[in-house]
Protein backbone atom coordinates (compact mmCIF):
# COMPACT_ATOMS: atom_id res chain seq x y z
CA UNK A 1 0.00 0.00 0.00
CA UNK A 2 1.43 3.78 -0.90
CA UNK A 3 2.64 5.30 2.04
CA UNK A 4 0.79 9.08 0.72
CA UNK A 5 -2.77 9.08 -0.77
CA UNK A 6 -3.06 9.70 -4.31
CA UNK A 7 -3.36 13.44 -5.78
CA UNK A 8 -5.00 14.46 -9.10
CA UNK A 9 -2.32 15.98 -11.70
CA UNK A 10 -2.33 19.93 -12.12
CA UNK A 11 -1.56 20.63 -15.53
CA UNK A 12 -1.39 18.57 -18.84
CA UNK A 13 1.54 16.73 -17.67
CA UNK A 14 0.34 12.58 -17.97
CA UNK A 15 3.92 11.28 -18.90
CA UNK A 16 7.94 11.94 -17.03
CA UNK A 17 10.46 9.39 -19.86
CA UNK A 18 13.62 8.82 -18.07
CA UNK A 19 16.50 8.31 -21.20
CA UNK A 20 18.80 6.18 -19.56
CA UNK A 21 20.99 3.85 -21.38
CA UNK A 22 19.58 0.01 -21.90
CA UNK A 23 23.19 -1.83 -20.96
CA UNK A 24 22.14 -2.86 -17.13
CA UNK A 25 23.06 -6.42 -16.05
CA UNK A 26 20.23 -8.87 -15.55
CA UNK A 27 21.03 -8.66 -11.45
CA UNK A 28 21.91 -4.92 -11.47
CA UNK A 29 18.51 -4.14 -13.46
CA UNK A 30 16.83 -6.33 -10.63
CA UNK A 31 18.76 -4.44 -7.48
CA UNK A 32 17.91 -0.75 -9.25
CA UNK A 33 13.91 -2.08 -9.79
CA UNK A 34 13.89 -3.00 -5.59
CA UNK A 35 16.01 0.04 -4.53
CA UNK A 36 14.55 2.71 -6.56
CA UNK A 37 12.79 2.35 -10.14
CA UNK A 38 9.95 0.35 -8.96
CA UNK A 39 9.12 3.47 -6.11
CA UNK A 40 9.71 5.89 -8.66
CA UNK A 41 6.90 4.35 -10.97
CA UNK A 42 4.86 4.28 -7.69
CA UNK A 43 5.64 7.70 -6.21
CA UNK A 44 4.82 8.94 -10.51
CA UNK A 45 1.46 6.98 -10.11
CA UNK A 46 0.40 8.68 -7.16
CA UNK A 47 0.62 11.96 -8.75
CA UNK A 48 -1.27 11.22 -11.67
CA UNK A 49 1.68 10.59 -14.22
CA UNK A 50 3.31 7.63 -15.49
CA UNK A 51 7.54 7.54 -15.00
CA UNK A 52 9.29 5.34 -17.72
CA UNK A 53 12.88 4.35 -18.59
CA UNK A 54 13.75 4.28 -22.32
CA UNK A 55 17.01 4.05 -23.65
CA UNK A 56 18.52 6.97 -26.21
CA UNK A 57 17.07 4.92 -29.97
CA UNK A 58 13.40 4.53 -28.33
CA UNK A 59 12.91 8.03 -29.37
CA UNK A 60 11.95 8.94 -32.83
CA UNK A 61 11.69 11.83 -34.14
CA UNK A 62 9.71 13.00 -37.74
CA UNK A 63 10.50 16.40 -38.90
CA UNK A 64 10.22 15.69 -42.59
CA UNK A 65 7.16 19.09 -42.38
CA UNK A 66 8.53 22.46 -41.75
CA UNK A 67 6.88 23.39 -38.12
CA UNK A 68 5.65 20.24 -38.00
CA UNK A 69 7.68 18.10 -35.64
CA UNK A 70 6.44 14.74 -34.41
CA UNK A 71 8.11 12.39 -31.38
CA UNK A 72 7.55 9.01 -30.45
CA UNK A 73 8.82 7.17 -27.67
CA UNK A 74 8.40 3.26 -28.54
CA UNK A 75 6.37 4.05 -31.70
CA UNK A 76 3.70 5.88 -29.37
CA UNK A 77 3.06 9.50 -29.62
CA UNK A 78 4.32 12.33 -27.13
CA UNK A 79 3.89 16.04 -27.39
CA UNK A 80 5.65 19.12 -25.10
CA UNK A 81 2.56 19.19 -23.20
CA UNK A 82 2.11 15.74 -21.90
CA UNK A 83 5.49 14.92 -21.87
CA UNK A 84 8.79 15.72 -19.93
CA UNK A 85 11.94 13.57 -20.93
CA UNK A 86 14.61 13.57 -17.68
CA UNK A 87 17.87 13.56 -19.54
CA UNK A 88 20.91 13.35 -17.25
CA UNK A 89 24.02 12.04 -18.47
CA UNK A 90 25.12 8.50 -17.33
CA UNK A 91 28.76 7.66 -18.57
CA UNK A 92 29.59 4.61 -17.01
CA UNK A 93 31.99 2.47 -18.23
CA UNK A 94 29.44 0.16 -19.66
CA UNK A 95 27.88 3.17 -20.94
CA UNK A 96 30.12 4.75 -23.07
CA UNK A 97 29.02 4.07 -26.40
CA UNK A 98 25.57 5.98 -25.62
CA UNK A 99 27.05 9.27 -24.28
CA UNK A 100 27.06 11.16 -27.32
CA UNK A 101 23.83 9.76 -28.35
CA UNK A 102 22.45 10.99 -24.87
CA UNK A 103 23.75 14.43 -25.38
CA UNK A 104 22.14 14.62 -28.70
CA UNK A 105 19.04 13.60 -28.27
CA UNK A 106 18.47 15.79 -25.09
CA UNK A 107 19.41 18.50 -27.68
CA UNK A 108 16.70 17.44 -29.95
CA UNK A 109 14.29 17.64 -27.61
CA UNK A 110 15.24 20.86 -26.25
CA UNK A 111 14.79 22.27 -29.66
CA UNK A 112 11.55 20.37 -30.01
CA UNK A 113 9.86 22.09 -27.62
CA UNK A 114 10.06 19.50 -24.51
CA UNK A 115 10.41 20.43 -21.17
CA UNK A 116 13.82 19.05 -19.93
CA UNK A 117 15.11 19.07 -15.97
CA UNK A 118 18.44 18.20 -16.97
CA UNK A 119 18.99 20.23 -20.57
CA UNK A 120 22.37 19.47 -21.62
CA UNK A 121 24.21 22.12 -20.12
CA UNK A 122 23.59 21.35 -17.16
CA UNK A 123 24.87 17.44 -17.80
CA UNK A 124 27.99 19.02 -18.71
CA UNK A 125 28.56 21.09 -15.88
CA UNK A 126 27.63 18.08 -13.47
CA UNK A 127 29.47 14.80 -15.06
CA UNK A 128 32.95 16.43 -14.86
CA UNK A 129 33.63 16.99 -11.31
CA UNK A 130 36.12 19.53 -11.53
CA UNK A 131 33.58 21.50 -13.99
CA UNK A 132 31.06 21.38 -11.31
CA UNK A 133 33.76 22.62 -8.43
CA UNK A 134 34.56 25.66 -11.38
CA UNK A 135 30.75 26.85 -12.11
CA UNK A 136 30.15 26.29 -7.78
CA UNK A 137 33.40 28.05 -7.07
CA UNK A 138 31.90 30.73 -4.78
CA UNK A 139 30.34 28.36 -2.25
CA UNK A 140 30.36 29.53 0.79
CA UNK A 141 30.76 25.93 1.58
CA UNK A 142 34.52 25.68 0.22
CA UNK A 143 34.75 23.15 -2.82
CA UNK A 144 37.61 20.70 -1.89
CA UNK A 145 41.08 20.99 -3.58
CA UNK A 146 41.14 19.30 -7.08
CA UNK A 147 42.97 18.45 -10.20
CA UNK A 148 41.88 16.93 -13.72
CA UNK A 149 44.29 15.15 -15.25
CA UNK A 150 43.96 12.98 -19.04
CA UNK A 151 45.22 9.60 -19.03
CA UNK A 152 45.52 9.42 -23.14
CA UNK A 153 48.42 7.78 -25.31
CA UNK A 154 51.00 10.22 -23.64
CA UNK A 155 50.06 9.25 -19.92
CA UNK A 156 53.36 7.53 -19.86
CA UNK A 157 55.44 11.10 -20.33
CA UNK A 158 53.58 12.02 -16.40
CA UNK A 159 53.33 15.47 -18.13
CA UNK A 160 50.26 16.18 -15.91
CA UNK A 161 52.67 15.97 -12.77
CA UNK A 162 53.12 19.47 -13.54
CA UNK A 163 49.79 20.10 -11.72
CA UNK A 164 50.63 18.19 -8.58
CA UNK A 165 53.11 20.05 -6.82
CA UNK A 166 50.15 21.12 -4.26
CA UNK A 167 49.03 17.83 -3.48
CA UNK A 168 48.88 16.71 -0.23
CA UNK A 169 48.85 12.90 0.46
CA UNK A 170 47.39 10.48 0.90
CA UNK A 171 45.02 11.69 -1.83
CA UNK A 172 42.01 10.51 -3.26
CA UNK A 173 42.24 9.19 -7.09
CA UNK A 174 39.00 8.72 -8.71
CA UNK A 175 37.50 9.01 -12.31
CA UNK A 176 35.95 12.53 -13.24
CA UNK A 177 32.97 11.36 -14.46
CA UNK A 178 31.97 8.02 -12.90
CA UNK A 179 29.17 7.81 -10.07
CA UNK A 180 28.31 5.57 -7.06
CA UNK A 181 32.02 5.42 -5.59
CA UNK A 182 33.11 3.46 -8.62
CA UNK A 183 36.94 3.77 -9.20
CA UNK A 184 38.03 5.32 -6.01
CA UNK A 185 41.57 4.77 -4.90
CA UNK A 186 43.85 6.03 -2.60
CA UNK A 187 46.94 7.17 -3.77
CA UNK A 188 49.79 7.36 -0.77
CA UNK A 189 52.36 9.49 -3.34
CA UNK A 190 52.89 10.74 -6.74
CA UNK A 191 54.33 6.83 -8.20
CA UNK A 192 50.93 5.70 -6.89
CA UNK A 193 49.07 8.24 -8.97
CA UNK A 194 51.13 7.19 -12.05
CA UNK A 195 50.06 3.08 -11.70
CA UNK A 196 46.31 4.79 -11.25
CA UNK A 197 46.55 7.06 -14.19
CA UNK A 198 48.19 4.26 -16.57
CA UNK A 199 45.57 1.67 -15.37
CA UNK A 200 43.24 4.56 -16.46
CA UNK A 201 44.70 4.99 -19.95
CA UNK A 202 43.09 1.57 -20.52
CA UNK A 203 39.65 2.94 -20.74
CA UNK A 204 40.99 6.69 -21.71
CA UNK A 205 39.39 7.83 -17.99
CA UNK A 206 39.66 11.21 -16.88
CA UNK A 207 40.77 11.15 -13.56
CA UNK A 208 41.02 13.69 -10.47
CA UNK A 209 42.78 14.36 -7.42
CA UNK A 210 42.05 15.40 -4.21
CA UNK A 211 43.30 15.68 -0.54
CA UNK A 212 41.95 12.36 1.47
CA UNK A 213 40.45 14.18 4.35
CA UNK A 214 40.87 10.95 6.71
CA UNK A 215 39.17 8.05 8.25
CA UNK A 216 35.68 8.49 9.22
CA UNK A 217 35.22 11.38 7.14
CA UNK A 218 31.31 11.27 6.15
CA UNK A 219 29.48 12.04 3.42
CA UNK A 220 26.06 14.14 3.22
CA UNK A 221 24.04 14.21 0.42
CA UNK A 222 21.24 17.09 0.01
CA UNK A 223 17.84 16.61 -1.70
CA UNK A 224 17.62 20.14 -3.23
CA UNK A 225 13.86 20.82 -3.97
CA UNK A 226 12.43 24.01 -5.81
CA UNK A 227 15.75 25.53 -4.54
CA UNK A 228 15.13 24.25 -1.31
CA UNK A 229 17.30 21.76 0.63
CA UNK A 230 14.58 18.73 1.64
CA UNK A 231 16.40 16.00 3.14
CA UNK A 232 19.84 14.54 3.91
CA UNK A 233 21.19 10.95 3.47
CA UNK A 234 24.15 10.10 5.65
CA UNK A 235 26.47 8.02 4.04
CA UNK A 236 29.15 6.73 6.61
CA UNK A 237 32.22 4.64 5.40
CA UNK A 238 33.09 1.15 7.16
CA UNK A 239 36.32 1.69 9.25
CA UNK A 240 39.19 1.80 7.31
CA UNK A 241 37.35 2.10 3.87
CA UNK A 242 37.68 5.67 2.06
CA UNK A 243 34.21 5.00 0.10
CA UNK A 244 31.18 6.14 1.96
CA UNK A 245 29.05 4.15 -0.77
CA UNK A 246 26.58 1.34 0.53
CA UNK A 247 28.09 -0.76 -2.51
CA UNK A 248 31.19 -0.33 -0.55
CA UNK A 249 29.84 -0.95 3.00
CA UNK A 250 28.99 1.89 3.98
CA UNK A 251 25.64 2.53 6.13
CA UNK A 252 23.26 5.18 4.98
CA UNK A 253 20.58 6.82 7.12
CA UNK A 254 17.91 9.77 6.08
CA UNK A 255 19.06 12.94 8.57
CA UNK A 256 17.83 16.59 9.09
CA UNK A 257 19.64 19.21 7.12
CA UNK A 258 22.53 20.67 8.97
CA UNK A 259 22.14 24.23 9.56
CA UNK A 260 25.37 25.06 7.60
CA UNK A 261 24.59 23.69 4.30
CA UNK A 262 20.87 24.70 4.59
CA UNK A 263 21.90 28.32 4.37
CA UNK A 264 24.30 27.38 1.91
CA UNK A 265 21.74 25.78 -0.35
CA UNK A 266 20.50 29.45 -1.50
CA UNK A 267 23.72 29.79 -3.59
CA UNK A 268 23.42 26.92 -5.27
CA UNK A 269 19.84 26.97 -6.26
CA UNK A 270 20.62 30.45 -8.05
CA UNK A 271 23.69 28.62 -9.48
CA UNK A 272 21.27 25.71 -10.35
CA UNK A 273 17.87 27.08 -11.73
CA UNK A 274 16.36 23.46 -11.95
CA UNK A 275 13.92 21.81 -9.77
CA UNK A 276 15.72 18.62 -8.14
CA UNK A 277 19.46 18.48 -7.47
CA UNK A 278 21.97 16.72 -4.78
CA UNK A 279 24.68 18.18 -3.34
CA UNK A 280 27.01 15.78 -1.55
CA UNK A 281 29.64 17.26 0.75
CA UNK A 282 32.06 15.63 3.28
CA UNK A 283 32.88 16.44 6.66
CA UNK A 284 36.02 15.57 8.26
CA UNK A 285 35.01 15.70 11.84
CA UNK A 286 35.90 19.53 11.70
CA UNK A 287 34.03 21.21 9.05
CA UNK A 288 32.15 20.81 5.24
CA UNK A 289 33.69 20.64 2.16
CA UNK A 290 32.35 20.81 -1.10
CA UNK A 291 32.39 17.77 -3.13
CA UNK A 292 30.05 16.66 -6.09
CA UNK A 293 26.78 17.86 -7.62
CA UNK A 294 24.39 14.85 -8.60
CA UNK A 295 22.33 16.70 -11.00
CA UNK A 296 19.86 12.69 -11.01
CA UNK A 297 21.06 11.46 -7.25
CA UNK A 298 19.29 8.14 -6.32
CA UNK A 299 16.92 8.43 -3.83
CA UNK A 300 17.49 5.22 -1.99
CA UNK A 301 15.93 2.55 -0.35
CA UNK A 302 17.64 3.19 3.11
CA UNK A 303 17.46 0.07 6.35
CA UNK A 304 16.19 3.24 8.89
CA UNK A 305 13.42 3.61 6.51
CA UNK A 306 11.69 0.36 6.26
CA UNK A 307 8.34 1.99 5.57
CA UNK A 308 9.94 3.67 2.92
CA UNK A 309 8.71 6.95 3.68
CA UNK A 310 11.06 9.43 3.45
CA UNK A 311 11.99 7.65 -0.04
CA UNK A 312 9.01 8.27 -1.05
CA UNK A 313 8.14 11.87 0.23
CA UNK A 314 11.23 12.76 -1.25
CA UNK A 315 10.78 11.54 -5.09
CA UNK A 316 6.87 12.72 -4.55
CA UNK A 317 8.27 16.18 -4.30
CA UNK A 318 10.76 15.75 -6.58
CA UNK A 319 8.58 14.72 -9.31
CA UNK A 320 5.85 17.78 -8.13
CA UNK A 321 8.75 20.33 -8.64
CA UNK A 322 8.87 18.69 -12.37
CA UNK A 323 5.04 19.10 -13.01
CA UNK A 324 4.82 22.35 -11.65
CA UNK A 325 8.13 23.71 -13.63
CA UNK A 326 6.91 21.37 -16.92
CA UNK A 327 3.37 24.10 -16.40
CA UNK A 328 5.65 27.08 -16.15
CA UNK A 329 7.59 26.17 -19.19
CA UNK A 330 4.23 25.95 -20.88
CA UNK A 331 3.34 29.00 -19.59
CA UNK A 332 6.54 30.41 -21.64
CA UNK A 333 6.15 28.60 -24.61
CA UNK A 334 2.53 29.94 -24.72
CA UNK A 335 3.31 33.37 -24.98
CA UNK A 336 5.63 32.85 -28.22
CA UNK A 337 5.26 30.63 -31.30
CA UNK A 338 6.63 26.65 -30.74
CA UNK A 339 7.46 24.40 -33.59
CA UNK A 340 5.94 21.55 -31.98
CA UNK A 341 2.52 20.02 -33.59
CA UNK A 342 0.71 16.52 -32.29
CA UNK A 343 1.59 13.59 -34.07
CA UNK A 344 -1.69 12.69 -34.92
CA UNK A 345 -2.90 16.26 -35.82
CA UNK A 346 -3.79 16.64 -39.28
CA UNK A 347 -3.55 12.69 -39.94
Amino acid sequence: MNAFPASPATGPLRRMCWIFPDRESTRMAETWHAMFWDMYAEAAEDLGMSWTRHSPDAVTVDCTEPGRTRVYVDDEPVTPRDTLFITALYSLPYQQMDVFNQYALSAVLQQAGFYLPFPPETSLIGNDKLATLLHLGGSPVPPIPTVRIGTGRDVSRHLYEVALGNMTYPAIVKPAGWCGGGGINLARSAGDIRGLASLAQGGDTTLVVQPYLGDGTVDHRVYVIDGAPHTVLKRTPQPGSAVANMSHGGTMEFTPVPEELAKATAYFAERLPIPFFCLDFLHDGERFWFSELEPDGVIPRVPGDPDRTVQRDITRARFAAYRDAHARHLADADGGATPFTSPTEGS
